[in-house]
This record gives structure tokens, C-alpha cells and sequence, in this order.
């Protein structure tokens, strides 16, 4: 198993993509603690990797809080003695409005949980990172953080800048032997992308149907990505095979392009 004897932080893994990353790292031989603000989530998706014969623990955690997080890499350390993978997968989808209507507080808050929690997780897991020289951390950008999303400012902004955290993170922590890699999905088939999509009919007022096409036609592939893939690309990102992979961007998404 290509992460066998490991131990990784999901953040966000109580369900969507974070759970099948988690689901995906358990069977390939990993500890696993799911981290999260809801505790039905998250006890839920540790149960299901604990059915899979893998250690699990489910950590309350509010990322953009310094001191929540804290106190989520102590317990984790606690339980298990040690951190090697980070995924900082938390985040939400933010409003769906022109930037003019944009409250502030919606800007504040959706940069505080996808780009500050992102930057205070790997703020506290590095530094054991780097004493032991080795750690990988993979955050979970968009393409939303490779071309310009309208009516989507704050989060497109946000992932945006995790991919800019990605590369500086890279450069300070590699002759630690820690990589620093982010994934850019694009849609992704399931509950997340409908609720996007029917905001953003909402807001356009048109038919779901004809925007939900909007997200599927940009696609070389004519078709959405799944939960399934990103797992596999972090599973990639996380093992030994990525030893020399580090800084880079990872798109997957059915070939989209605006």
C-alpha cells in the first residue's frame, strides 16, 4: 500500500471530496484524522474508514480559527505521534453575487475559511514536518483559482491565493524534504456542484439545466469529473512516486476551459 505506516490530516472530511480522499488514503494504508465543524460528518466518514481496518480519529475543528486548529494538530499528534500529510481540502462556496453586492462579511468569511484555514493548518503541521524531514501537504484549490469566475469573487479570490500559498510553501519547506502541492478540480459530479449551480440559476434567472451545461461544454471530455479522481491524483501527490513533485498546480477537471 503506497501510504502504509502514515498519517494524514483531512480537513473538510466529513464528505465530498475531502471524504473520498480520506476513504481513498485509508485504503491505501493510512491513519486517518477527519477534520471538520460538524460532528455527524465527521464521526460518520471515521466510522466508514474504521470499517476498512484503518486507525481513525474525527477532530472538531474550525480552521479559521488559530487556536482550533492548534488544538486539532495536538490531538492528532496525541492519538498518533505524528503528522506526514496534510490535505487542507476545508473551504465553502461563498455567495453567489456580482462584486458590487458582496457583503464584506461574506468576502471575510470565505477567505477565512478557504485561504486563512488552509495557511494556519499548515502553519502548526509544519513544524513537526520539519523536524522529522518529511511531510507532504496538498491543498485543494479550483480552477476558479486559474481563470476569472463570475458572480464568484471571494471564492474564485480564495483559491486564487491557496495556489500562491502552495508555491511559497514549497520553496520555504523543501530542503525540509516536505512537498507542497495543490489540485485544482474542476466540477465535480455531486451535491456540491448542484447547489453552485442552482445559486447561480438563481441568481441569472435561468434554468438549472441550461447552466449546469455551462459547466459540462467547456470540457474536452463533455463531462464533469468525479470525487473518485481527485482522490487518486492526491493519492498520487501524497506517496513516494511525488518524491520530486513540489509547487506544482494539478488540474483535474475533464479538460475545462473557459
Amino acid at each position: 500500500m503506497k501510504l502504509g505506516g502514515r498519517v494524514s490530516i483531512v480537513t473538510g472530511g466529513g464528505h465530498g471530496i475531502g471524504r473520498a480522499i480520506a476513504l481513498r488514503f485509508a485504503e491505501e494504508g493510512a491513519a486517518i484524522v477527519i477534520a471538520g465543524p460538524t460532528a455527524e460528518t465527521i464521526e460518520s466518514a471515521t466510522r466508514e474508514i474504521e470499517g476498512l481496518g484503518a486507525g481513525a480519529m474525527a477532530v472538531l475543528t474550525d480552521v479559521s480559527d488559530e487556536a482550533s486548529v492548534q488544538g486539532m494538530i495536538a490531538a492528532s499528534l496525541s492519538r498518533f505521534g505524528q503528522v506526514d500529510i496534510l490535505i487542507n481540502n476545508a473551504g465553502i462556496a461563498g455567495p453567489t453575487a456580482a462584486a458590487t453586492k458582496v457583503s464584506r462579511e461574506d468576502w471575510d468569511r470565505t477567505i477565512a475559511i478557504n485561504l486563512t484555514g488552509a495557511f494556519l493548518c499548515a502553519k502548526h503541521a509544519l513544524p513537526q514536518m520539519m523536524e522529522r524531514r518529511r511531510g507532504r501537504i496538498i491543498n485543494i484549490t479550483s480552477v476558479a483559482g486559474l481563470h476569472g469566475y463570475a458572480l464568484r469573487s471571494p471564492y474564485s479570490s480564495s483559491k486564487w491565493g491557496m495556489i500562491g500559498l502552495t508555491r511559497t510553501l514549497a520553496e520555504e519547506a523543501g530542503h525540509y524534504n516536505i512537498t507542497v502541492n495543490a489540485i485544482a478540480p474542476g466540477p465535480v459530479r455531486g451535491p456540491r456542484i448542484d447547489s453552485v449551480i442552482r445559486n447561480r440559476a438563481a441568481e441569472l434567472g435561468r434554468p438549472f439545466e441550461d447552466v449546469e451545461r455551462e459547466y459540462v461544454e467547456p470540457t474536452a471530455l463533455k463531462r464533469m469529473a468525479e470525487e473518485a479522481d481527485i482522490a487518486a491524483v492526491a493519492a498520487f501527490l501524497a506517496s513516494d512516486e511525488a518524491g520530486n513533485v513540489t509547487g506544482q498546480t494539478i488540474e483535474v477537471s475533464a479538460g475545462y476551459r473557459l
